[in-house]
């Protein structure tokens, strides 16, 4: 009987300690596969990537991130097939700029960054640097597609603002609600070293949106927040708005760290910035939807959950790190 009972205690350690040790080298293996297959953080330009040309078609070189900043705002357009849409926005916004800089004291440029695009979307950029010259509208052509994320972090690089509007090619968001984002920048009372982030939201239309989704794409956007809230960001309640002002040491301090390149690099984007306590605002701008989405709803979201997962894994177990750590390394 004694035999019995201490056979079946040995049997269950021995469950225990296989179970424990099967555990381990999961794990083991999970750590392995996130830093193999890591990307690192790809801020190369390609030759053909640093240079613009100007209305007359003379080539030239696109400013160091190192630079001073030279003009009050950069305004980034990430665009990839935008043919189409990118006429509507680019219309809006030039109106807009042009007005306010009636004003002698304010500055801007707009970076159009091309993607990678197999339509005419630079030759329906360049008509823009044709019409208000290449101080004002630059064409940034991709080689390859690198993805939105990729898109603005090339722009952003490029660019000479002070400040720096990252701002949707679909032209979803008033325009003129660059003034609600700045305001938002503004009420920051404290920047350190001059960081800050300002989120344009569409969480106010969130009630109105699930009312017109079907119930399965409703499932899947508060899954994704879910995601978002519990693996990367918290506080921001729409980390995906294209609409999103930024000091000049914010952008190039986040962006720098910046790995996913893709429809996720928001949430990542926003958790760097917490990572290094740069103040976020949120604030609501008017969002209308407009077609022409290269947003696929099923697989686009199943990628989007499986990149929040990942942002997670790689910066816990090390395979991702920010920055300021790598230079101290």
């Amino acid at each position: 009987m004694f035999t019995g009972i201490w056979m079946m205690d040995f049997s269950l350690y021995d469950l225990l300690q296989y179970s424990l040790t099967l555990a381990l080298i999961v794990l083991l293996l999970v750590v392995v596969v996130l830093h193999v297959s890591a990307n690192t953080v790809d801020q190369t330009h390609h030759e053909k990537e640093k240079h613009f040309l100007t209305a007359d078609g003379k080539e030239e070189s696109f400013p160091s991130r190192m630079d001073p900043p030279s003009l009050e705002l950069s305004v980034v357009v990430p665009s990839y097939n935008e043919e189409l849409r990118l006429p509507v926005m680019m219309d809006e916004a030039m109106e807009y700029l042009e007005k306010r800089q009636k004003n002698p004291s304010f500055t801007y440029e707009v970076i159009v960054v091309d993607d990678g695009s197999k339509d005419k979307t630079t030759e329906v950029a360049m008509k823009y640097t044709k019409n208000y010259g290449a101080q004002k509208v630059r064409v940034l052509t991709l080689v390859k597609n690198r993805g939105k994320g990729g898109a603005v972090r090339m722009g952003t690089l490029s660019s000479r603002g002070r400040l720096i509007l990252m701002a949707d090619a679909d032209g979803a968001t008033k325009f003129a609600d660059i003034e609600k984002v700045e305001e938002g920048l503004e009420s920051i009372s404290e920047k350190p070293d001059n960081m800050a982030i300002s989120c344009g939201s569409r969480a106010h239309l969130e009630k109105e949106s699930v009312a017109q989704r079907s119930l399965f794409r409703t499932f899947l956007m508060f899954g994704f927040h879910f995601l978002v809230w519990f693996f990367c960001v918290r506080g921001i309640k729409d980390t995906q708005c294209g609409f999103k002002l930024f000091t000049r040491e914010a952008a190039l301090k986040t962006f720098s760290s910046l790995h996913v390149e893709r429809w996720a690099f928001d949430v990542e984007l926003l958790f760097i910035a917490q990572c290094f306590d740069i103040p976020v605002v949120e604030v609501a701008v008017n969002w209308t939807e407009i077609e022409g989405s290269k947003l696929v709803p099923f697989w686009s979201w199943l990628q989007m959950g499986r990149d929040l997962v990942f942002i997670r894994l790689r910066y816990l177990t090390g395979a991702w790190r920010l920055e300021s750590e790598r230079k101290t390394q």
